[in-house]
Protein backbone atom coordinates (compact mmCIF):
# COMPACT_ATOMS: atom_id res chain seq x y z
CA UNK A 1 0.00 0.00 0.00
CA UNK A 2 1.04 3.53 -0.69
CA UNK A 3 2.87 5.35 2.29
CA UNK A 4 0.38 7.81 3.74
CA UNK A 5 2.91 10.71 4.15
CA UNK A 6 6.64 11.31 2.84
CA UNK A 7 9.05 13.21 1.95
CA UNK A 8 9.29 14.54 -1.99
CA UNK A 9 12.81 15.07 -0.83
CA UNK A 10 13.64 11.78 0.45
CA UNK A 11 11.89 10.19 -2.60
CA UNK A 12 13.85 12.18 -5.24
CA UNK A 13 16.89 10.44 -3.90
CA UNK A 14 15.83 7.47 -4.08
CA UNK A 15 14.19 8.24 -7.78
CA UNK A 16 18.07 9.67 -8.51
CA UNK A 17 19.79 6.64 -7.19
CA UNK A 18 17.76 4.55 -9.35
CA UNK A 19 18.64 6.44 -12.62
CA UNK A 20 22.50 7.05 -11.95
CA UNK A 21 23.07 4.10 -9.64
CA UNK A 22 20.92 1.27 -12.03
CA UNK A 23 20.40 3.05 -15.65
CA UNK A 24 16.71 3.56 -15.24
CA UNK A 25 15.30 6.02 -16.92
CA UNK A 26 13.98 9.21 -15.50
CA UNK A 27 10.21 9.07 -15.95
CA UNK A 28 10.18 5.17 -14.93
CA UNK A 29 11.74 6.02 -12.18
CA UNK A 30 9.53 8.67 -10.78
CA UNK A 31 6.66 7.11 -11.82
CA UNK A 32 7.83 4.02 -9.68
CA UNK A 33 8.48 6.27 -6.71
CA UNK A 34 5.04 7.95 -7.26
CA UNK A 35 3.33 4.70 -7.62
CA UNK A 36 4.27 3.50 -4.43
CA UNK A 37 3.93 6.73 -2.28
CA UNK A 38 0.80 8.76 -1.44
CA UNK A 39 1.75 12.43 -1.81
CA UNK A 40 -0.15 15.98 -1.97
CA UNK A 41 -0.41 17.37 -5.39
CA UNK A 42 1.55 20.16 -4.24
CA UNK A 43 4.30 17.45 -3.11
CA UNK A 44 4.07 15.54 -6.11
CA UNK A 45 4.39 18.69 -7.91
CA UNK A 46 7.92 18.88 -6.06
CA UNK A 47 8.98 15.66 -6.54
CA UNK A 48 8.47 15.74 -10.12
CA UNK A 49 10.09 19.02 -10.38
CA UNK A 50 13.29 17.64 -8.89
CA UNK A 51 13.58 14.65 -10.33
CA UNK A 52 13.79 15.76 -14.24
CA UNK A 53 15.27 19.03 -12.91
CA UNK A 54 18.01 17.65 -11.72
CA UNK A 55 18.27 14.96 -14.45
CA UNK A 56 18.24 17.68 -17.18
CA UNK A 57 20.58 19.83 -15.26
CA UNK A 58 23.11 17.84 -14.45
CA UNK A 59 26.04 19.25 -15.85
CA UNK A 60 25.50 22.80 -14.81
CA UNK A 61 25.16 21.49 -11.12
CA UNK A 62 28.12 19.08 -11.25
CA UNK A 63 29.85 22.56 -12.62
CA UNK A 64 28.88 24.35 -9.33
CA UNK A 65 30.40 21.12 -7.49
CA UNK A 66 33.33 21.50 -9.22
CA UNK A 67 33.36 25.52 -8.35
CA UNK A 68 32.57 25.29 -4.88
CA UNK A 69 33.81 21.93 -3.41
CA UNK A 70 37.29 20.45 -3.07
CA UNK A 71 37.00 17.89 -4.99
CA UNK A 72 35.05 17.85 -8.61
CA UNK A 73 31.89 16.25 -8.98
CA UNK A 74 32.98 12.88 -10.76
CA UNK A 75 35.68 11.79 -7.61
CA UNK A 76 32.14 12.68 -4.59
CA UNK A 77 30.97 9.47 -3.71
CA UNK A 78 27.33 9.35 -5.67
CA UNK A 79 24.78 9.94 -2.71
CA UNK A 80 27.09 12.71 -2.07
CA UNK A 81 26.74 14.03 -5.58
CA UNK A 82 22.84 13.28 -5.15
CA UNK A 83 22.36 15.50 -2.29
CA UNK A 84 24.51 18.41 -3.71
CA UNK A 85 22.68 18.34 -6.58
CA UNK A 86 19.50 18.29 -4.56
CA UNK A 87 20.12 21.08 -2.65
CA UNK A 88 21.74 23.57 -5.62
CA UNK A 89 19.08 22.61 -7.83
CA UNK A 90 16.77 24.27 -5.51
CA UNK A 91 18.87 27.36 -4.48
CA UNK A 92 19.82 27.59 -8.13
CA UNK A 93 16.17 26.93 -9.96
CA UNK A 94 13.29 27.04 -7.32
CA UNK A 95 12.66 30.61 -6.77
CA UNK A 96 9.74 29.51 -4.30
CA UNK A 97 12.28 28.08 -2.03
CA UNK A 98 13.74 29.57 0.60
CA UNK A 99 17.79 29.31 0.70
CA UNK A 100 17.81 28.46 4.34
CA UNK A 101 15.15 25.77 3.85
CA UNK A 102 16.72 24.64 1.06
CA UNK A 103 19.92 24.38 2.45
CA UNK A 104 19.13 22.96 6.04
CA UNK A 105 16.55 20.42 4.19
CA UNK A 106 19.40 19.21 2.36
CA UNK A 107 21.92 18.88 5.59
CA UNK A 108 19.38 17.06 7.26
CA UNK A 109 19.14 14.48 4.56
CA UNK A 110 22.29 14.11 4.54
CA UNK A 111 22.25 12.75 8.04
CA UNK A 112 19.10 10.76 7.90
CA UNK A 113 21.05 9.07 4.83
CA UNK A 114 24.18 7.95 6.47
CA UNK A 115 26.25 10.63 5.29
CA UNK A 116 26.15 12.72 8.88
CA UNK A 117 29.83 12.69 8.83
CA UNK A 118 29.66 14.82 5.70
CA UNK A 119 26.95 16.68 6.91
CA UNK A 120 29.46 20.13 7.57
CA UNK A 121 30.31 19.55 3.68
CA UNK A 122 26.80 19.99 2.21
CA UNK A 123 26.15 23.06 4.33
CA UNK A 124 29.16 24.96 3.92
CA UNK A 125 29.26 24.08 0.36
CA UNK A 126 25.47 25.52 -0.38
CA UNK A 127 25.98 28.21 1.92
CA UNK A 128 29.08 29.14 -0.36
CA UNK A 129 26.93 28.91 -3.09
CA UNK A 130 24.55 31.42 -1.25
CA UNK A 131 27.14 33.58 -0.69
CA UNK A 132 28.02 33.85 -4.32
CA UNK A 133 24.44 33.95 -5.74
CA UNK A 134 24.27 37.53 -3.76
CA UNK A 135 27.01 38.53 -5.69
CA UNK A 136 25.59 37.96 -9.08
CA UNK A 137 25.80 34.75 -11.57
CA UNK A 138 27.69 32.44 -9.11
CA UNK A 139 28.98 29.86 -11.99
CA UNK A 140 32.26 30.51 -13.62
CA UNK A 141 32.18 29.40 -17.41
CA UNK A 142 34.81 29.03 -19.81
CA UNK A 143 36.08 31.28 -22.37
CA UNK A 144 35.39 28.12 -25.35
CA UNK A 145 31.87 28.81 -26.34
CA UNK A 146 31.14 24.81 -26.69
CA UNK A 147 32.02 24.33 -23.01
CA UNK A 148 30.43 27.58 -21.94
CA UNK A 149 26.75 26.71 -23.75
CA UNK A 150 27.24 23.20 -22.44
CA UNK A 151 28.05 24.20 -18.72
CA UNK A 152 25.22 26.75 -19.12
CA UNK A 153 22.36 25.25 -20.51
CA UNK A 154 23.90 21.77 -19.49
CA UNK A 155 23.91 20.04 -22.79
CA UNK A 156 26.97 17.56 -24.03
CA UNK A 157 29.94 19.19 -25.71
CA UNK A 158 29.03 16.97 -28.92
CA UNK A 159 25.63 18.35 -29.53
CA UNK A 160 26.37 21.76 -28.72
CA UNK A 161 28.95 21.78 -31.43
CA UNK A 162 26.69 20.36 -34.02
CA UNK A 163 23.88 22.71 -33.36
CA UNK A 164 26.87 25.48 -33.26
CA UNK A 165 27.83 24.35 -36.97
CA UNK A 166 23.66 24.41 -38.11
CA UNK A 167 22.90 27.65 -36.77
CA UNK A 168 24.97 29.60 -34.89
CA UNK A 169 25.72 31.03 -31.45
CA UNK A 170 22.71 33.16 -31.30
CA UNK A 171 20.27 30.36 -32.31
CA UNK A 172 22.17 27.53 -30.76
CA UNK A 173 21.39 29.51 -27.52
CA UNK A 174 17.79 30.25 -28.12
CA UNK A 175 17.01 26.45 -28.75
CA UNK A 176 18.83 25.44 -25.42
CA UNK A 177 16.79 27.73 -23.51
CA UNK A 178 13.84 26.15 -25.53
CA UNK A 179 14.75 22.70 -24.91
CA UNK A 180 14.72 23.49 -20.75
CA UNK A 181 11.60 24.47 -20.45
CA UNK A 182 8.40 22.26 -19.13
CA UNK A 183 6.77 21.40 -22.40
CA UNK A 184 3.89 22.41 -24.12
CA UNK A 185 0.53 20.64 -23.29
CA UNK A 186 -1.17 20.26 -27.10
CA UNK A 187 -4.10 17.56 -28.39
CA UNK A 188 -5.55 16.85 -31.52
CA UNK A 189 -9.64 16.53 -31.89
CA UNK A 190 -10.93 13.85 -33.16
CA UNK A 191 -13.50 14.80 -35.60
CA UNK A 192 -15.41 12.01 -36.00
CA UNK A 193 -16.65 12.26 -32.50
CA UNK A 194 -16.41 15.96 -31.76
CA UNK A 195 -16.46 19.22 -33.40
CA UNK A 196 -13.63 21.53 -33.04
CA UNK A 197 -15.41 24.09 -31.56
CA UNK A 198 -16.87 21.37 -29.28
CA UNK A 199 -13.99 20.50 -27.75
CA UNK A 200 -12.49 24.10 -27.04
CA UNK A 201 -15.67 24.83 -25.30
CA UNK A 202 -15.42 21.86 -23.10
CA UNK A 203 -12.23 22.18 -22.19
CA UNK A 204 -12.02 26.51 -22.20
CA UNK A 205 -11.40 26.22 -18.12
CA UNK A 206 -7.73 25.14 -18.99
CA UNK A 207 -7.40 28.29 -21.75
CA UNK A 208 -7.62 25.89 -24.53
CA UNK A 209 -6.27 27.69 -27.33
CA UNK A 210 -6.17 26.79 -31.70
CA UNK A 211 -2.34 25.99 -32.75
CA UNK A 212 -1.96 28.27 -35.81
CA UNK A 213 -1.51 26.33 -38.37
CA UNK A 214 -2.17 22.74 -37.33
CA UNK A 215 -5.83 22.09 -38.10
CA UNK A 216 -7.30 20.20 -35.17
CA UNK A 217 -4.69 21.27 -32.81
CA UNK A 218 -5.46 22.82 -29.37
CA UNK A 219 -3.06 24.27 -27.07
CA UNK A 220 -4.20 23.75 -22.95
CA UNK A 221 -2.28 27.03 -21.61
CA UNK A 222 -3.78 26.36 -17.63
CA UNK A 223 -2.98 23.88 -15.64
CA UNK A 224 -3.93 20.36 -16.45
CA UNK A 225 -3.86 17.44 -14.08
CA UNK A 226 -4.57 14.19 -14.75
CA UNK A 227 -5.19 13.73 -18.58
CA UNK A 228 -7.69 10.82 -18.05
CA UNK A 229 -10.10 12.97 -16.16
CA UNK A 230 -10.22 15.82 -18.17
CA UNK A 231 -13.61 16.80 -20.53
CA UNK A 232 -13.66 14.73 -23.77
CA UNK A 233 -10.90 12.05 -22.56
CA UNK A 234 -13.33 9.37 -22.43
CA UNK A 235 -15.56 9.86 -24.84
CA UNK A 236 -12.37 9.40 -27.47
CA UNK A 237 -12.90 13.69 -28.15
CA UNK A 238 -9.16 14.03 -28.71
CA UNK A 239 -5.95 12.70 -27.90
CA UNK A 240 -2.78 13.95 -26.92
CA UNK A 241 -0.02 14.80 -29.32
CA UNK A 242 2.28 17.93 -30.11
CA UNK A 243 1.41 20.14 -32.73
CA UNK A 244 3.90 19.31 -34.97
CA UNK A 245 3.57 15.52 -34.45
CA UNK A 246 0.04 16.31 -36.09
CA UNK A 247 1.66 17.85 -39.48
CA UNK A 248 3.14 14.16 -40.27
CA UNK A 249 -0.13 12.70 -40.86
CA UNK A 250 -1.16 15.92 -42.79
CA UNK A 251 1.51 15.18 -44.89
CA UNK A 252 1.11 12.22 -45.74
CA UNK A 253 -2.79 13.23 -46.66
CA UNK A 254 -4.65 9.82 -46.59
CA UNK A 255 -7.56 9.21 -48.35
CA UNK A 256 -10.87 7.24 -47.87
CA UNK A 257 -10.72 3.32 -48.75
CA UNK A 258 -7.03 3.70 -49.10
CA UNK A 259 -4.72 1.18 -48.03
CA UNK A 260 -1.88 2.72 -45.84
CA UNK A 261 1.18 1.28 -43.64
CA UNK A 262 2.14 2.76 -41.04
CA UNK A 263 5.78 1.06 -40.48
CA UNK A 264 6.54 2.24 -36.79
CA UNK A 265 3.55 2.56 -35.35
CA UNK A 266 3.41 2.14 -31.91
CA UNK A 267 2.07 3.69 -29.59
CA UNK A 268 0.03 5.02 -32.06
CA UNK A 269 -0.33 8.69 -32.04
CA UNK A 270 0.10 9.18 -35.79
CA UNK A 271 -1.90 5.82 -37.14
CA UNK A 272 -5.02 6.99 -35.24
CA UNK A 273 -4.64 10.54 -36.85
CA UNK A 274 -4.21 8.66 -40.26
CA UNK A 275 -7.50 7.13 -39.85
CA UNK A 276 -9.63 10.09 -38.35
CA UNK A 277 -8.40 11.85 -41.53
CA UNK A 278 -9.55 8.72 -43.37
CA UNK A 279 -13.05 9.22 -42.42
CA UNK A 280 -12.11 5.32 -40.47
CA UNK A 281 -12.85 3.88 -44.34
CA UNK A 282 -10.11 2.08 -45.86
CA UNK A 283 -7.30 -0.17 -43.94
CA UNK A 284 -4.01 0.70 -42.22
CA UNK A 285 -1.20 -1.68 -41.35
CA UNK A 286 -0.06 -0.61 -38.34
CA UNK A 287 3.19 -2.15 -37.83
CA UNK A 288 5.85 -2.04 -34.59
CA UNK A 289 8.38 -4.25 -33.41
CA UNK A 290 7.19 -4.58 -29.94
CA UNK A 291 3.32 -6.23 -28.65
CA UNK A 292 3.53 -4.30 -25.46
CA UNK A 293 3.67 -0.94 -26.80
CA UNK A 294 0.79 -2.57 -29.55
CA UNK A 295 -1.03 -2.59 -26.42
CA UNK A 296 -1.37 0.93 -26.37
CA UNK A 297 -2.22 1.51 -29.82
CA UNK A 298 -5.03 -1.22 -29.42
CA UNK A 299 -6.36 1.01 -26.29
CA UNK A 300 -5.93 4.02 -28.21
CA UNK A 301 -7.75 2.88 -31.15
CA UNK A 302 -10.80 1.57 -28.74
CA UNK A 303 -11.19 5.05 -26.78
CA UNK A 304 -11.17 6.83 -29.86
CA UNK A 305 -13.41 4.66 -31.37
CA UNK A 306 -11.52 3.79 -34.52
CA UNK A 307 -11.56 0.16 -36.75
CA UNK A 308 -9.88 0.58 -39.87
CA UNK A 309 -6.44 -0.10 -38.04
CA UNK A 310 -4.84 -3.40 -38.51
CA UNK A 311 -1.90 -4.52 -35.95
CA UNK A 312 1.31 -6.52 -37.23
CA UNK A 313 3.70 -7.50 -34.41
CA UNK A 314 7.22 -8.26 -35.94
CA UNK A 315 10.66 -6.03 -37.98
CA UNK A 316 8.65 -3.84 -40.74
CA UNK A 317 11.75 -4.75 -42.68
CA UNK A 318 11.07 -8.18 -42.41
CA UNK A 319 7.22 -8.01 -43.64
CA UNK A 320 8.18 -8.91 -47.16
CA UNK A 321 4.04 -9.74 -48.07
CA UNK A 322 3.51 -5.98 -48.46
CA UNK A 323 5.48 -4.88 -50.97
CA UNK A 324 3.49 -3.23 -53.83
CA UNK A 325 0.33 -3.04 -52.00
CA UNK A 326 -0.14 0.38 -50.19
CA UNK A 327 -1.23 3.38 -51.65
CA UNK A 328 0.88 5.66 -48.67
CA UNK A 329 3.44 4.46 -46.33
CA UNK A 330 4.46 6.17 -43.29
CA UNK A 331 8.19 5.80 -41.48
CA UNK A 332 8.07 7.31 -38.30
CA UNK A 333 11.27 6.61 -37.35
CA UNK A 334 13.00 5.49 -34.62
CA UNK A 335 15.26 8.40 -33.96
CA UNK A 336 17.69 10.15 -31.08
CA UNK A 337 14.60 12.51 -30.08
CA UNK A 338 16.70 15.35 -30.03
CA UNK A 339 13.66 17.88 -30.80
CA UNK A 340 11.91 16.10 -27.70
CA UNK A 341 14.48 16.88 -25.37
CA UNK A 342 12.75 18.78 -22.93
CA UNK A 343 9.87 15.84 -22.99
CA UNK A 344 12.82 13.26 -21.96
CA UNK A 345 15.01 14.43 -18.76
CA UNK A 346 18.06 12.38 -19.08
CA UNK A 347 17.58 12.22 -22.92
CA UNK A 348 20.09 14.38 -23.43
CA UNK A 349 22.90 12.41 -21.58
CA UNK A 350 22.06 8.83 -23.63
CA UNK A 351 22.60 9.33 -26.88
CA UNK A 352 26.29 9.94 -28.30
CA UNK A 353 27.76 10.57 -31.76
CA UNK A 354 28.08 6.43 -31.86
CA UNK A 355 23.95 5.82 -31.31
CA UNK A 356 23.42 8.36 -34.00
CA UNK A 357 25.28 6.49 -36.15
CA UNK A 358 23.63 3.11 -35.07
CA UNK A 359 20.32 5.13 -35.52
CA UNK A 360 21.16 6.41 -39.13
CA UNK A 361 21.64 2.75 -40.38
CA UNK A 362 18.38 1.75 -38.76
CA UNK A 363 16.39 4.35 -40.69
CA UNK A 364 18.45 3.83 -43.38
CA UNK A 365 17.43 0.25 -43.98
CA UNK A 366 13.39 1.37 -42.87
CA UNK A 367 13.54 3.50 -45.79
CA UNK A 368 14.87 1.10 -47.87
CA UNK A 369 12.63 -1.70 -47.58
CA UNK A 370 9.41 -0.57 -46.68
CA UNK A 371 9.36 2.33 -49.77
CA UNK A 372 8.90 -1.34 -52.07
CA UNK A 373 5.07 -1.39 -50.08
CA UNK A 374 3.89 1.59 -52.44
CA UNK A 375 2.01 0.92 -55.71
CA UNK A 376 3.79 2.75 -58.04
CA UNK A 377 2.51 6.44 -57.86
CA UNK A 378 2.11 6.25 -54.63
CA UNK A 379 3.97 8.37 -52.02
CA UNK A 380 5.73 7.72 -48.73
CA UNK A 381 6.63 10.75 -45.79
CA UNK A 382 9.26 9.51 -44.37
CA UNK A 383 9.62 11.59 -40.59
CA UNK A 384 11.91 11.94 -37.00
CA UNK A 385 11.16 14.23 -34.18
CA UNK A 386 14.96 14.51 -34.12
CA UNK A 387 17.25 17.93 -35.43
CA UNK A 388 20.56 15.73 -37.01
CA UNK A 389 21.38 16.18 -40.62
CA UNK A 390 22.43 12.07 -40.23
CA UNK A 391 19.07 10.85 -39.73
CA UNK A 392 17.02 13.67 -41.86
CA UNK A 393 18.46 15.22 -44.48
CA UNK A 394 21.57 12.53 -45.04
CA UNK A 395 19.26 9.51 -44.43
CA UNK A 396 16.47 10.53 -47.68
CA UNK A 397 19.62 12.32 -49.74
CA UNK A 398 21.31 8.58 -49.76
CA UNK A 399 17.68 6.92 -50.34
CA UNK A 400 17.09 9.18 -53.29
CA UNK A 401 20.81 8.24 -55.14
CA UNK A 402 19.79 5.28 -54.78
CA UNK A 403 16.32 5.04 -56.12
CA UNK A 404 15.95 7.30 -59.01
CA UNK A 405 12.01 6.48 -59.41
CA UNK A 406 11.40 8.48 -56.38
CA UNK A 407 11.24 11.94 -56.27
CA UNK A 408 10.71 14.76 -53.03
CA UNK A 409 7.08 15.96 -53.47
CA UNK A 410 6.43 19.78 -52.34
CA UNK A 411 4.53 19.48 -49.34
CA UNK A 412 1.72 22.62 -51.05
CA UNK A 413 -0.92 21.07 -48.38
CA UNK A 414 0.73 22.15 -45.05
CA UNK A 415 -0.48 26.00 -45.09
CA UNK A 416 3.14 26.42 -43.15
CA UNK A 417 5.54 27.71 -45.85
CA UNK A 418 7.95 29.07 -43.47
CA UNK A 419 8.53 25.42 -42.20
CA UNK A 420 9.47 24.11 -45.38
CA UNK A 421 13.33 24.07 -46.89
CA UNK A 422 14.91 25.10 -50.11
CA UNK A 423 14.93 21.71 -50.78
CA UNK A 424 11.33 20.77 -49.83
CA UNK A 425 11.53 18.96 -46.75
CA UNK A 426 9.59 20.32 -43.66
CA UNK A 427 11.52 20.94 -40.50
CA UNK A 428 10.34 22.64 -36.99
CA UNK A 429 12.74 24.36 -35.68
CA UNK A 430 11.29 24.84 -31.95
CA UNK A 431 12.96 27.74 -30.79
CA UNK A 432 11.10 29.31 -34.51
CA UNK A 433 8.02 27.73 -34.28
CA UNK A 434 7.22 26.66 -30.85
CA UNK A 435 6.67 22.99 -31.38
CA UNK A 436 8.57 20.34 -30.59
CA UNK A 437 11.50 19.41 -33.15
CA UNK A 438 10.63 17.55 -36.51
CA UNK A 439 12.07 16.88 -39.54
CA UNK A 440 9.80 15.27 -42.37
CA UNK A 441 10.12 14.05 -46.30
CA UNK A 442 7.30 13.62 -48.43
CA UNK A 443 8.47 11.11 -51.31
CA UNK A 444 6.00 9.99 -54.42
CA UNK A 445 7.36 6.73 -56.84
CA UNK A 446 7.29 7.80 -60.15
CA UNK A 447 7.70 4.49 -61.38
CA UNK A 448 5.01 2.96 -63.82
Amino acid sequence: MPAAHSDPRQLALTALRSIRGRGAFADLALDRVLQTNQLADADRGLLTELVYGISRRERTLDALIDQFARKPAADQPPDLRNLLHLGLYQLRYLNQIPASAAVNTTVDLAKRNGLAGLSGLVNGLLRSYVRAQATGEPLQLSEDPIKRLGALHSFPDWLIQLWLETIGHEETEALCTWLNRPPHFDLRVNRLRASFEQVQTALAAYDAMPVVGVPGALRLRGRVGAVQKLPGFAEGWWTVQDSSAQLVAQLLDPQPGEVIADACAAPGGKTTHLAELMGDQGKIWACDLYANRLKRLTGNCQRLVLSSINLRCGDSRSFDDLQGTCDRVLIDAPCSGLGTLHRHADARWRQTPETIQDLARLQTELLHHTSGWVKPGGSLVYATCTLHPLENEQVVEQFLRQHPQWRILSPERLNLPELVTPEGYIKVWPQRHDMDGFFMAKLVCTAT
